[in-house]
Order: C-alpha cells, then sequence, then structure tokens
C-alpha cells in the first residue's frame, strides 16, 4: 500500500491543477492562484515521501511531470493569457459569468492574437518537463528554473494587481510590453543551461544545506515583509544565490 502514497499525492496536484485551470479561464485568477499554491505543495511533498519511504519509480517520475504539466504549465499559460488581454483592454476583465461578456470577450479574441503568446510560457513548460525526465544528471541541481517555481512568479503578477494596487504597479504589470518581455524572459529561464540548486534535503545537516537553509530564511524574511511583491524578489534570489554558489564550487 505504501508503495502508492506518493502518485496518489502527486494526484492531489494534478487535481488542484484541473481546479486552477477552471479558474484561470474564468478569470478568477486569485483562486487560480490559490489552487496553483496548493498543487505545488503536494508537488513538494511527493517527492519527500517517495524518499522517506525509499520508493522510487518510473511511473512516479512520469506521473508527477505530467501533473506539473497541468499545475505549473498549462495554469501559467492560461494566467499570462488572460494579462494580456487585460493590458489590451486596459484593465481586469468583466465578469465573464455573463453570456454577454463572453460574447464580447471572444468577439475580442478573433481580432486580437496576442493574448496567445501566453501559451508560450506552456509550450516552454512542456519542453523542460520532458527534457527533464531523459536527463540523468538533475538530481541535486537543477538546468533551467524549474517549472513550480515559474508558476509561482507568473501567478504572482495577478496577486500584486490584486493586493499592492497603485498606479505605478498597474501601469508597469499591465503594460503589453513588460507582459510580452516577462513571457520571453520566462521560456528562456525554463530552458536555460543555468544550474540552479535543489530543494532536496538528503539530511538535515546544516553544512550540508547551507545554501538550502539561507534561501528559505531570506525567502520568509521577505515574504512578511514584501508579501506577494516578495515572489519574484525570491525568484531573482533563488538565481543569484545559485550561480554565487556555482561560482564558489568552481574555485574551491
Amino acid at each position: 500500500m505504501k508503495r502508492h502514497i506518493p502518485n496518489l499525492i502527486t494526484l492531489m496536484n494534478l487535481f488542484c491543477g484541473c481546479v486552477a485551470v477552471v479558474f484561470a479561464v474564468m478569470n478568477q485568477l486569485e483562486l487560480a492562484a490559490f489552487f496553483v499554491f496548493l498543487g505545488i505543495i503536494f508537488d513538494f511533498f511527493d517527492g519527500l515521501a517517495a524518499r522517506i519511504l525509499n520508493i522510487k519509480s518510473e511511473l512516479g517520475l512520469q506521473l508527477d511531470s505530467l501533473a506539473d504539466m497541468v499545475t505549473s504549465g498549462l495554469v501559467p499559460g492560461i494566467v499570462m493569457f488572460q494579462l494580456l488581454g487585460m493590458s489590451m483592454s486596459g484593465g481586469w476583465n468583466v465578469d465573464l459569468s455573463s453570456e454577454a461578456a463572453n460574447d464580447t470577450f471572444w468577439i475580442g479574441l478573433k481580432v486580437a492574437p496576442l493574448p496567445f503568446l501566453g501559451f508560450l510560457i506552456t509550450l516552454a513548460s512542456a519542453y523542460r518537463l520532458a527534457n527533464f525526465n531523459v536527463d540523468e544528471n538533475q538530481v541535486s541541481t537543477f538546468k533551467g528554473l524549474p517549472t513550480p517555481a515559474n508558476a509561482l512568479l507568473i501567478i504572482s503578477l495577478p496577486l500584486i494587481l490584486l493586493y499592492h494596487s497603485n498606479d505605478l504597479l498597474n501601469s508597469i504589470i499591465l503594460n503589453q510590453w513588460f507582459l510580452i518581455g516577462v513571457t520571453i524572459l520566462s521560456a528562456y529561464l525554463l530552458n536555460s543551461k543555468i544550474e540552479l540548486f535543489a530543494l532536496k534535503f538528503e539530511n538535515w545537516n546544516f553544512k550540508d544545506n547551507s545554501q538550502r537553509y539561507l534561501f528559505i530564511i531570506v525567502s520568509l524574511v521577505l515574504l512578511m515583509t514584501m508579501k506577494f511583491l516578495a515572489v519574484p524578489a525570491i525568484i531573482a534570489f533563488y538565481i543569484l544565490s545559485s550561480l554565487v554558489g556555482n561560482m564558489g564550487a568552481k574555485t574551491s
């Protein structure tokens, strides 16, 4: 029975991703973000459970990537699709629950291909996950930004609009060129050759995991002081600390 536990946790990640897709399509981006975050928690614990129970299987690896493709690949693409749509309409889209709003929305899509650029994130996520599955070297480190981290970066944008709303931030986040730039940067980071440390603890020894503990502490401080604005800062710190750690490893 215990061999099924990690896979059941992975399926909970997939379920959260499916729910997030529904809310993202409905432009309920706050709820979509909540279920993405919940799915990422399940994604962390399925791997932890597999290590604790000493259960590793090819099925689990493939299932994990399929779940990530929905939660951390498809949903961010839909969120960026919505944000690009907002950038064209000048603000948060109208309530899509009404028939009239849906008619207006889809008529707009027929003459506005730009929002579909958001799915470049989904395509890049699929390529990154497929590449990860065939690369046996990505164990203690990752090549490129992991899809969950990238998903958190993308879903933080509507949360910043909702909870840190001011004219300056709104004008930046809802700027078409800013969103296009974020989309392209996201696709690049997902498939870059940058080596990033993995938050996988083989033991709890501070010396062996000092970089991970430092990252967690800094991330918690940023979250407590900056709330959702902290997410882009945490991703930037993750990349920067990985680069510094890589340089230190090469010189030692």
